[in-house]
């Protein structure tokens, strides 16, 4: 398990550099963003990724590792949104929008190493276009819960569900060789 926190480390750190590039680039823009925004945003990401997973031709010259980055980026940026609200314009400098991030992907690091405990690594023999399926399920649980203003009967709420994103996004980065 040593390795696999090693490797999330590295994966989340491409991930955060990216964040800290569009963070000095655009500001913080996204908090502006109703969660159904970035819910919908992280679906257009996934989407992307089954339909190059499917697709023998490409006509934009990406692959699938930055879709995932983008899937890992926009989730935590739905926890931070899950937290402090939406609001009427950008009000977060670089710095603390780096803090937010670091914490919420903390805390879904310490989910991940806890399931991985659990589950034994199976993610490991997992197929990527497994992990892609899995997001797109979790989204349209996601979606789901948001149609039912946020309440469920039995199950997780909202936040578990984008942090489960963001793992299975990583584990796909550990698969594709992004460390």
């Amino acid at each position: 398990m040593l390795q696999t926190a090693q490797e999330y480390d590295g994966v989340i750190q491409i991930c955060l550099d990216l964040y800290r590039k569009k963070m000095t680039d655009y500001g913080s823009a996204w908090r502006i963003l109703r969660l159904p925004s970035l819910t919908d945003q992280i679906f257009i990401k996934a989407q992307r990724i089954r339909s190059l997973q499917e697709n023998e031709v490409r006509k934009v010259d990406e692959d699938e590792r930055s879709e995932f980055i983008g899937v890992i980026n926009y989730s935590v940026m739905a926890l931070i949104q899950l937290e402090l609200g939406v609001v009427d314009q950008p009000d977060l400098d670089t710095e603390k929008a780096v803090e937010l991030y670091t914490k919420h992907v903390q805390v879904t690091k310490e989910l991940m190493l806890n399931k991985n405990h659990d589950y034994g690594e199976a993610w490991r023999e997992m197929r990527v276009s497994s992990l892609t399926d899995l997001i797109l399920q979790k989204l349209l649980r996601v979606k789901q819960i948001e149609d039912n203003k946020g309440k469920t009967l039995v199950s997780e709420g909202i936040d578990a569900n984008y942090q489960d994103m963001i793992n299975y996004a990583v584990f796909a980065l550990i698969h594709l060789g992004l460390k």
